[in-house]
């Protein structure tokens, strides 16, 4: 029989600047000094490439990061005491960098491991810059043998199996895992399987925040060796936990805490892009943000997003009616204005729009109305808010969705132009039920906007469906087209006709041009524009 056990790890889930590596380091003693001093562990924790934040891509490339890894590490090792640290960060030996995680003990580094298996699809890109690891880790925590890996390396058995055959009884996982809708569900059953798999408990500490275009949720979770859940962080946030473990020092057994819930999908889905629009105006010192207000469902739900995630004292708010905008909607916008508190003004873009027809009068002689004098309307609104936001130092948020994304339903330097995208990973669908969400306690978002057909307003009479087939209809082809990779054949053969898919898939590839010059958005599915799905421009597929 093993002696008996008292072991205290914390779970430091912490939201990490990318580059910042010596504010990274002070993130670790602030979470080291919460661990020893009031919750008296023994080790703290923390997510994949604590130092350098996740994903640094071509940081890495330059030496002067590495150099202040190397410098931070060496401070880090002064500054512990009374305590184990375990953190990520980048190691150079032998001329290869490594994605590694150490463990810090009264002012050395007593172990080290290198993650072996490296992702390369997707978001990921870790092999233009990593090698792999080939070995095991384990050390020696109060008795206990533990065992290291680094996110990827839990997806697949032999890792697992390979710490335990090497003796370990508990596992830590080190993770930036970026979020998407059901992953926090599929991590979980996962971990599940590997601990049954190898026979011990792990700890799954995940990174928080947002990163340009990716959120990490956290959900950081505790498994024990038959697979159940003991203990769950918060998600979304940053959380700070104790995990205890009983028993032996040979059958470490995790003591059962707060699990805190999984979220619905509009709830989880709502609270990343709320956390992306956050950290990517904050980290990168914006002032707040200026958004163009049409008084339709996708400027709406973007308004909501944006006053939940900075407050509404930070945004700004431009109505620019044409002569095809309802009253309607100027009524719905501005009464959601004054239902959020935000500044808002009218310009109106009349004037500018009877230049720009005068100054092409004559080059346009002869020619009917088209598309052009649509586009024109939206280039007038967005030179209006880039304007606002030059002068302001705002952070210009642009509102299409990614249903009209996918088929170029949008003006290039029109309702295209801006800093940031929050919702452009979110299928039309996906907008009214999440705008639904949001209205669940109170209605920030006018039930007209949320009823009425929707429009650009370019045109008399306007209506999306003029140009394109109803939503109930376009989402689930471009999911089956972009997200799972179907064919036209697969498409019509699901149920679909083939005039409309045909027409769909055929728009789709042609408006990849646009996609490239659209500014970032939030990920939020499993095949984001950008990151994850990459085609190229000219093609004969």
């Amino acid at each position: 029989m093993g002696s008996q056990l008292n072991l205290k790890i914390s779970l430091a889930q912490i939201d990490l600047m990318v580059g910042d590596v010596r504010g990274n380091a002070d993130r670790v003693l602030a979470a080291m000094r919460v661990a020893r001093d009031q919750q008296q562990a023994h080790a703290v924790i923390f997510p994949e490439l604590t130092l350098t934040g996740y994903p640094p891509e071509d940081l890495l490339l330059r030496p002067e990061l590495i150099a202040r890894v190397e410098s931070e590490l060496e401070r880090l090792c002064s500054a512990c005491s009374g305590i184990d640290l375990i953190l990520g960060y980048p190691r150079c030996k032998d001329g290869k960098l490594y994605n590694a995680a150490g463990v810090i003990r009264d002012g050395v580094i007593i172990a080290e491991y290198f993650k072996s298996l490296l992702p390369n699809y997707s978001v990921f890109d870790e092999k233009r810059y990593f090698e792999p690891g080939d070995r095991p880790c384990i050390f020696d925590l109060q008795g206990v043998p533990v065992g290291i890996t680094i996110c990827e390396d839990i997806w697949y058995k032999s890792p697992a199996v390979a710490a335990a055959e090497a003796g370990a009884r508990i596992l830590l996982n080190l993770n930036a895992s970026p979020f998407h809708s059901g992953k926090a569900p599929e991590r979980e059953t996962l971990l599940q399987k590997r601990a049954q798999e190898a026979g011990l408990s792990i700890i799954y500490v995940n990174l928080v925040g947002g990163q340009d275009e990716l959120v990490f949720d956290g959900g950081s979770f505790v498994v024990n060796a038959a697979g159940a859940i003991t203990q769950r962080a918060a998600f979304f946030r940053e959380d700070q936990v104790l995990v205890e473990y009983a028993g032996e020092a040979d059958r470490p057994v995790p003591v059962a805490a707060t699990i805190e819930p999984l979220l619905s999908e509009e709830e989880a889905v709502y609270a990343a892009l709320v956390s992306g629009v956050r950290d990517y105006v904050l980290k990168n010192g914006f002032k707040g943000a200026v958004l163009g207000l049409s008084g339709g469902i996708d400027s709406a739900l973007t308004l909501a997003i944006a006053v939940d995630a900075l407050g509404a004292d930070q945004v700004e708010v431009v109505m620019m009616p044409s002569r095809y905008t309802a009253d309607m909607s100027n009524e719905d916008a501005i009464l959601q204005t004054e239902i959020l508190g935000v500044k808002h003004q009218t310009i109106p873009i009349e004037p500018a729009f009877n230049s720009f027809l005068e100054m092409l009068a004559q080059t346009f002689a002869g020619t009917e109305r088209d598309t052009t004098e649509e586009n024109i309307q939206a280039r007038c609104r967005g030179v209006i808010l880039m304007a606002i936001s030059n002068k302001t130092g705002k952070i210009l948020l642009t509102t299409g969705n990614k249903s009209e994304m996918s088929v170029g339903y949008s003006t290039l330097y029109g309702d295209m132009a801006g800093g940031f995208a929050p919702i452009r990973d979110v299928p039309k669908l996906l907008v009214y039920r999440l705008a639904e969400y949001r209205n669940r306690e109170i209605e920030v978002i006018p039930r007209r906007v949320i009823e009425r057909p929707p429009s650009a307003e370019l045109s008399p009479d306007q209506k999306d469906t003029d140009s394109l087939p109803a939503y109930e209809i376009l989402d689930p082809i471009l999911a089956m087209y972009i997200e799972k990779d179907m064919g036209v054949q697969e498409i019509i053969a699901a149920g679909y006709p083939e005039a409309i898919v045909r027409r769909v898939t055929r728009l789709v590839d042609r408006n990849e041009y646009k996609r490239r010059q659209a500014p970032p958005g939030i990920k939020i599915t499993q095949r984001a524009f950008g990151r994850d799905r990459r085609y190229p421009l000219t093609n004969g597929f």
